[in-house]
């Protein structure tokens, strides 16, 4: 069975107004809203006290998020993916970024910090304790092994690097 890979989904605009836009940013089958709000140039989650980065990674929730206020770029990786590791660029305005189960993130900030709604879809009975568990990269070699130094550069998504 083939893993799913993240997607970037554009939402529409439905009215205008005199100085005012609408947009409808509905997700189908979103059962959970997090407000998530970064101060300055947030890590998060943040690198463990040896420098390692460290990932969150949901077994029973899919993230899909949403900037509402500044930019934040997210780091993707999913061993089942062909090409495993992405780094993609969320700014306000842009579209919705859809994160599958079982795939490692973290995301970064710009230094004006940044807020995201993320309009999850959470399994029934999911925990959201475990959900946030965070993986240090250090101690799981795959991972380590592909955002290393010397791994093969991530797939860019959302911006001129």
């Amino acid at each position: 069975m083939a893993v799913p890979m993240f997607e970037l989904i554009p939402y529409e605009r439905f009215r205008d107004t005199p100085a005012v836009r609408f947009f409808d940013v509905t997700v189908a089958d979103s059962n959970a809203r997090d407000l998530v709000i970064h101060g300055g140039s947030a890590v998060s989650p943040p690198d463990a006290s040896d420098g390692s980065w460290q990932f969150y990674l949901h077994a029973h929730q899919e993230d899909n998020l949403l900037a509402l206020h500044g930019a934040r770029t997210f780091y993707l990786v999913n061993l089942g993916w062909n090409y495993p590791f992405h780094i993609v660029r969320l700014e306000t305005g842009g579209d919705i970024l859809r994160i599958p189960r079982g795939t490692f993130h973290r995301s970064i900030s710009d230094p004006d910090g940044s807020t995201v709604l993320n309009q999850a879809v959470r399994d029934q009975g999911a925990d959201v304790l475990r959900e946030f568990r965070v993986y240090n990269s250090a101690h799981i070699p795959r991972l380590f092994a592909v955002t290393s130094r010397t791994a093969p550069l991530p797939k860019l998504h959302g911006c001129c690097w």
